[in-house]
């Protein structure tokens, strides 16, 4: 039997005073709408269907094809909104889920759950419901003496006898398809906004004798609703706590989770080490067996296995296998070091390759650089790559001894097996096996032992 989720995400969302569509606020480093949908399409027949209306087009670009989209032009309820989606939903699955997309910490586990609930339920629908004193806009469910669901009370339409009920309605419901589109019909407007509740649906079911069955929240962080900046700083500490848990329980040591942030779309390795203030951002992935941190962000970087990097910035770099970097060094976008290779502190590295075994003095700047197996970088050397309108290349071949304090003025090539003295600035190419010095430098001699 199939599924059809639906999610509504018409709201304005004018709580969070910005001028950022809330759908589209970053949670855990990506548009807290790609959480709702990616728990919906654990779950639904093929694409989940959108109801969209404030902000759409920010929306239709932040999910594109994940989703089939309907627009709700007048904002007139939860109930109007999914009638909208009556013509695109209607005879093509059997029952029909829908929740609020702004409850981006509901799991796939969660509505599988519910589904299933509705598909043993002989009534109309189900429904997921919490227990908590602070109910913060959510809907209350009032039940009879026998324990049977009466109703849901909006809170704008609840009395205070009401209001005191702890028992919360999450706005996540499964509906018998053939049932909830007639009845969609017969809601009537609320008396005091004017607007149709998807929760009216309840009382239908309730006079009809009808049985609604209630599926419980587990975890209670799952109903976390966004509505306002301090809500979603809610949603964003329970995903850390959820996403540390998962890697930690993945044999990942966090030393103090509070202080690890780690995106949704970072993974790591066995037997990796992170220390506090570490941050995986966007597309990174760690290997097994590193140490990474304290104070170090990691984005949108691959990091190979045994690799120590402590107190660095590392942004779209590739880090091979037993490389050791930092502290206070900055990997910019387009570094790649090789297996072996050795960073010094307060060094940084851009658009170059370090072949394997490169050894990097600190205070040393390396830009637009190609560098050969086991070269030594003296501290406070420099590719001066940029001549005021142009980057140039350097291309350091393997063997290559750079002495501390070196300038290479690109474009440059230093030969195989070369050496440059200290503080010399070297404008010309250098060839194979042969030691130049001075300011600018010259050829002294071939290095002793060469052909």
């Amino acid at each position: 039997m199939k599924t059809r989720v639906i999610l509504l995400a018409a709201g304005k969302g004018v709580r969070m005073r910005s001028r950022l569509t809330k759908l589209l606020h970053p949670l855990g480093g990506r548009p807290m709408i790609l959480h709702s949908l990616t728990a919906a399409e654990g779950v639904t027949e093929g694409v989940p269907l959108l109801v969209v209306g404030h902000g759409a087009e920010g929306i239709r670009l932040a999910v594109g094809a994940r989703a089939e989209f309907v627009e709700q032009a007048d904002q007139l309820g939860t109930g109007h909104a999914v009638l909208q989606a009556r013509s695109a939903c209607e005879g093509k699955a059997d029952f029909v889920l829908v929740s609020n997309a702004d409850l981006p910490l509901l799991t796939s586990e969660t509505l599988k759950k519910l589904a299933a609930a509705q598909k043993g339920n002989t009534g109309p629908f189900s429904m997921v419901t919490f227990k908590r004193r602070e109910a913060r806009g959510f809907g209350r469910v009032k039940r009879g003496a026998s324990g049977e669901v009466l109703a849901i009370i909006e809170e704008a339409e609840a009395s205070p006898e009401e209001l005191a009920i702890d028992e919360l309605n999450v706005g996540t419901y499964c509906f018998r398809a053939d049932w909830l589109w007639p009845a969609l019909e017969k809601l009537k407007p609320s008396p005091k906004k004017r607007e149709y509740y998807l929760t009216d649906l309840l009382d239908l079911a309730a006079k009809a004798g009808q049985q609604v069955v209630t599926v419980a929240l587990e975890d209670p962080d799952e109903a976390i609703g966004v509505n306002t900046r301090e809500h979603l700083a809610e949603a964003e500490a329970a995903l850390r706590k959820r996403v540390n848990r998962h890697w930690m329980s993945d044999g990942v040591t966090l030393i103090d989770p509070q202080t690890t942030y780690i995106e949704s779309g970072a993974t790591i390795g066995q037997d990796t080490v992170l220390w506090p203030n570490t941050m995986l951002l966007g597309d990174t992935h760690i290997g097994e067996d590193c140490i990474i941190g304290p104070n170090t962000t990691i984005k949108d970087s691959r990091v190979g296995d045994a690799c120590k990097i402590q107190a660095a910035v590392v942004e779209m770099a590739v880090i091979d296998n037993h490389v050791d970097i930092g502290p206070f060094a900055h990997l910019r976008p387009g570094a790649r070091l090789g297996e072996g290779v050795h960073m010094g502190n307060f060094g940084e590295v851009k658009s170059s390759t370090l072949g394997p075994g490169v050894k990097m003095g600190h205070f040393s700047y390396i830009g637009d650089a190609t560098i050969g197996a086991n070269v030594n970088i003296g501290a406070g050397t420099i590719t001066a790559n940029f001549d005021g309108k142009n980057k140039n290349l350097t291309v350091i071949e393997e063997g290559v001894f750079i002495g501390s304090d070196t300038m290479l003025v690109a474009p440059l090539r230093i030969g195989k097996g070369a050496r440059t003295g200290a503080g010399a600035v070297v404008t010309k190419d250098v060839p194979p096996n042969t030691v130049v010095v001075g300011v600018p430098a010259r050829a002294i001699r071939k290095v002793e032992g060469s052909d």
